[in-house]
This record gives C-alpha cells, sequence and structure tokens, in this order.
C-alpha cells in the first residue's frame, strides 16, 4: 500500500476547537534507517506494528505496511526499540474530503506541532485551515523517526 501524505507546521492552537476526536500516542522505533523503518506504536486502546518504506523524490509517498497487534504484545516490543520514544497527542479535523492529523509533541519534542494530510493522489487539492503554517512535506528531520534519534529541542532555533 502506498502512503500519500503532506506535513506542515501549525501556526496556532485554533486546531483545538475544530478537533472532533484526540487520541494519545507513544511510539517506538525497531529500525529508523530511512529505507525502512518500523514503527510500534500504542494509542489509547490499540496497538500496531508498521514498515515504511524509502520516500519518493518529492517526500510525498512512499510504502506503508501496517498490522494492528495484542498491547501487551507492543508493551513487550517496546523493551526492543531504540531510544527516543515519542510521546504525543493527535488531534482529528475534518476538513473539506479529508482529515488532518495534528500531533503535538510532548518530552523531548515538547514545542512542536505538526499536521498531515492523507491524500488519495499526489494531485488532490484541499482547503488549506488558518492555523496551517509551512509546509514541510520530505523534510526528514520532522519525519517520528527521525525525532526520535534528533528531537526537537536538540534543533537550533
Amino acid at each position: 500500500m502506498t502512503e500519500i501524505e503532506k506535513k506542515f507546521l501549525v501556526k496556532s492552537e485554533d486546531y483545538k476547537k475544530e478537533a472532533f476526536k484526540k487520541i494519545r500516542i507513544k511510539q517506538g522505533f525497531l529500525s529508523t534507517d530511512p529505507e525502512r523503518t518500523v514503527r510500534l506504536r500504542i494509542t489509547d486502546n490499540s496497538a500496531f506494528l508498521t514498515i515504511k518504506g524509502k520516500s519518493n523524490e518529492k517526500g510525498l509517498s512512499r510504502f506503508e505496511w501496517e498490522k494492528e497487534i495484542e498491547i501487551n504484545e507492543a508493551e513487550e516490543l517496546f523493551k526492543l526499540c531504540k531510544p527516543g520514544i515519542i510521546d504525543k497527542m493527535r488531534y482529528l479535523v475534518n476538513q473539506g474530503n479529508f482529515i488532518f492529523e495534528v500531533d503535538e509533541f510532548y518530552g523531548e519534542n515538547q514545542g512542536l506541532v505538526i499536521a498531515e494530510i492523507e491524500l488519495e493522489t499526489e494531485k488532490d487539492e484541499f482547503e488549506r485551515p488558518d492555523w496551517l503554517g509551512n509546509e514541510v512535506t520530505g523534510e526528514i528531520r520532522y519525519y517520528n523517526s527521525q525525532l526520535s534519534n534528533n528531537p526537537y529541542k536538540n534543533w537550533k532555533k
């Protein structure tokens, strides 16, 4: 399956009042190699193992495979994850025919807020909410796998 998404910085907290759902997410990485990222994720009531391939030249699409696993299995697998666990709150916001996933990061990535929109094709057009900032699609440092290696708190502001 191919994932097609765009990423943006967020410039205000207005998305919070537009959100129809929020989910706490803990995720770790068994591999952060850009050629094959292997992610483990636990949400409020489910867990997933996800494998992602290398992004295309624009950073817009890549292979993604995901399988739901038992939460107790995920907790055991977390013991094998690399250092740098990601902790965030995800807000889901309807925008026309699409849903923005807005991630507010905690811990070592505190202060970073990123919005993603999953598209059906690379040419899909969508309405930009006022709270959406600069596009960072394809900028590797904003990938969660890279945030686990080089957290936002270490970046020069």
